[in-house]
């Protein structure tokens, strides 16, 4: 039988791209510790991340390297053709590691977001609901994790080899994955893309507008000598959350409390 969102989707009323960026600002005031607690449990886990794919990569390179007469360094063959036929095992196998862990880091950075969507739910609406710890909607959930984050390559994947212009339409969908996952953890994998598809489709111009603008905030804590951007990374998802709410809404929230941020 069909999930019930399905329905909802069908009768989901248009989000309003003005209210929706200004009750962004309202809520990110609120909620901008978490967002830091939030990017920085995210930082923890992606940086062992990218030295276990760097540093093999970055040794490869210098052992391909050598010295040439003068006794200067030969950086990649620039003195001699490089041989790669005996590394070609170890190419294979690294490429094979580098694409595990990377989708099982991505499996946990959709965790952690997810997460933080129900934070904004709990902090918007004023609900009694109790969110878990961080890892909450990890744990007994990893498989899951682990496949949305291959579906969304895989998405991602095929748009790019698309010519690129496909792209710009299916990162509304995928934006919208986290949110659904959020509050639907119990649905397939192919429900929560369906879903994220069918309400990224039905109001695509509103939630694109939405994303670049949010993403361009979300980088403007470059400026603030460059950490900054730790407490603003987050803000991108809170247009998100507020595309789901405003046309989906809640069965657990009053009516009054799902048009505009709790003081």
């Amino acid at each position: 039988m069909e999930h019930p969102i399905f329905t909802k989707i069908e009768n989901a009323k248009k989000p309003d791209f003005g209210a929706i960026l200004s009750k962004s600002f309202e809520l990110f005031k609120k909620v901008w510790e978490q967002a830091l607690y939030h990017v920085l449990i995210t930082l923890a886990v992606m940086l062992p991340v990218i030295l276990l794919i760097y540093i093999p990569y970055i040794l490869f390179i210098f052992q391909m390297g050598g010295f040439d007469s003068y006794g200067y360094y030969d950086d990649y063959g620039f003195y001699r053709e490089p041989n790669l036929a005996p590394y070609i095992p170890f190419l294979i196998v690294y490429v094979i590691v580098v694409l595990v862990i990377i989708f099982l880091a991505q499996a946990f950075v959709l965790g952690i977001t997810a997460h933080f969507v129900k934070v904004l739910k709990k902090v918007d609406t004023g609900s009694a609901e109790d969110v878990g710890g961080y890892f909450s909607l990890i744990k007994g959930n990893y498989m899951k994790l682990i496949l949305l984050s291959l579906a969304s390559f895989g998405i991602a994947l095929l748009a790019t080899l698309a010519c690129y212009l496909p792209i710009f339409y299916v990162m509304v969908p995928l934006q919208l994955l986290v949110v659904f996952y959020a509050f639907h953890p119990e649905m397939s994998v192919s429900d929560l893309v369906k879903a994220s598809f069918k309400l990224g489709h039905k109001f695509w111009l509103t939630i694109f507008g939405l994303i670049i603008i949010s993403s361009l905030i979300a980088q403007l804590g470059i400026l603030l000598c460059i950490v900054g951007v730790f407490f603003t990374a987050y803000f991108v998802h809170i247009p998100m959350y507020y595309v789901y709410k405003d046309a989906l809404g809640f069965d657990d929230v009053p009516e009054e409390n799902t048009t505009q941020v709790t003081s």
